[in-house]
């Protein structure tokens, strides 16, 4: 397709706030205009338009229904001007936009007609904050899909990639901030970890103590990076019935590793971390836009040391043997020019023992890149379809 942008990243960017446009949570003329306004590469005019579609959506008057689908679409354009903030010089500039883009999403939650509930789940001496959408009677059990965000997903995304749609299909469904994800990280300072299973195993102790999610009809939803946290995690939750992963991950660390020179890598793999940190801080000193993305990139796991990042993302890696001990049904999602982790998707399936499927997604049908960006209703038509067929009822009816 023709790309909106130069810039990589404002590209993919904008192809992901389309995407919203199926579940609600854009509109195509905002996106456009707003498009039309940024300077290609810019940080600072990509943060302040987005911000400024935003703030105007925020600031009008309306029906209930009108304040919600505004507040969700708000939600989302700060969701997306977070993703330059690190390429402005104001370093206090992520931190706030991204509390904006919360306070648009809690106004959406606070006015939707929808039945939705605010979460604090146990975790660690804290909690982690989460939503449960409910389709249901409060006392009706019911089939709940658990959506695990990726390393940079808003809960705007979880809406538009699994929420919204599992909803008008009748599941209740749900997503927490993980350590190193939204609030955890923002509010709580939380960093990635990659024994995923001491999260998600929390989330489902919180869901199972409720009288609305039927505790043999539980489904695990991963996007992106989640495409190797919910695979790690499903190995050791057994209580999840299946489970999806879009794309599937089995070495985090080689979307990082890829671009660095071989002499850093062996400087990695040799240790060397004062020598290493101090080569990377010269070449990003040539390069703002690789600088932006490290530091956004490292701010999750906890470190502004390069050393340490990338020697923490080669943990995230699925071996053979965690893989073997998954055995609910598995889901791997295979876009066409997947650019972060290409050929892993088919590496992981190969690597499953429990049943599993691998479902294609091509350029022809408009449904490449990672995430499949801009085929949110084929992409949900066909999760949902497999989850169905697989948390059926004995009786061969769905509820």
């Amino acid at each position: 397709m023709r790309r909106l942008f130069q810039d990589e990243d404002f590209d993919f960017a904008t192809r992901n706030v389309l995407g919203g446009v199926f579940a609600g949570a854009a509109d195509v003329g905002e996106v456009l205009s707003t498009v039309d306004r940024i300077h290609d590469g810019r940080g600072r005019s990509w943060v302040d338009e987005w911000t400024a579609t935003a703030e105007r959506l925020l600031a009008e008057d309306g029906s209930r229904a009108s304040v919600a689908a505004r507040s969700l679409r708000a939600a989302n354009y700060l969701a997306t001007a977070t993703g330059a903030a690190d390429r402005t010089d104001d370093e206090g500039l992520f931190a706030a936009v991204w509390e904006r883009h919360r306070q648009a999403w809690d106004a959406f939650v606070d006015t939707t007609h929808l039945a939705v509930e605010r979460l604090e789940i146990p975790y660690e001496g804290t909690t982690l904050p989460g939503y449960l959408f409910r389709s249901g009677a409060a006392d009706e059990p019911r089939r709940t899909l658990v959506y695990n965000n990726g390393s940079d997903g808003s809960v705007v995304g979880a809406w538009v990639r699994g929420i919204s749609a599992a909803l008008a299909r009748g599941w209740n469904a749900m997503t927490f901030d993980g350590p190193g994800q939204n609030a955890a990280l923002v509010r709580q300072g939380l960093p990635f970890r990659p024994d995923w299973e001491h999260v998600v195993t929390p989330v489902v102790d919180a869901l199972l103590a409720r009288s609305d999610v039927d505790p043999r009809r539980l489904a695990l939803v991963g996007v992106s990076q989640a495409g190797y946290w919910v695979p790690r995690a499903a190995a050791f939750e057994h209580r999840v019935a299946a489970a999806v992963a879009d794309p599937g991950v089995v070495d985090v660390s080689a979307a990082m590793l890829g671009h660095l020179p071989h002499h850093l890598v062996r400087l990695l793999d040799t240790g060397d971390r004062e020598v290493f940190d101090k080569e990377m801080s010269l070449g990003l000193r040539l390069s703002p836009r690789v600088r932006a993305m490290m530091t956004w990139r490292m701010r999750p796991y906890g470190t502004t040391s390069p050393f340490d990042f990338f020697t923490a993302a080669r943990a995230y890696t699925l071996t053979g043997d965690v893989v073997g001990r998954i055995t609910c049904p598995v889901l791997v999602t295979d876009p066409d020019h997947e650019q972060f982790w290409p050929g892993q998707s088919r590496r992981l399936y190969e690597m499953l023992t429990s049943p599993r499927e691998l479902v294609r997604f091509t350029a022809e049908e408009g449904a490449d890149g990672h995430c499949e960006p801009l085929a949110v209703g084929l992409r949900g038509e066909r999760v949902l379809d497999w989850l169905e067929r697989r948390l059926t009822n004995p009786s061969g009816q769905y509820t």
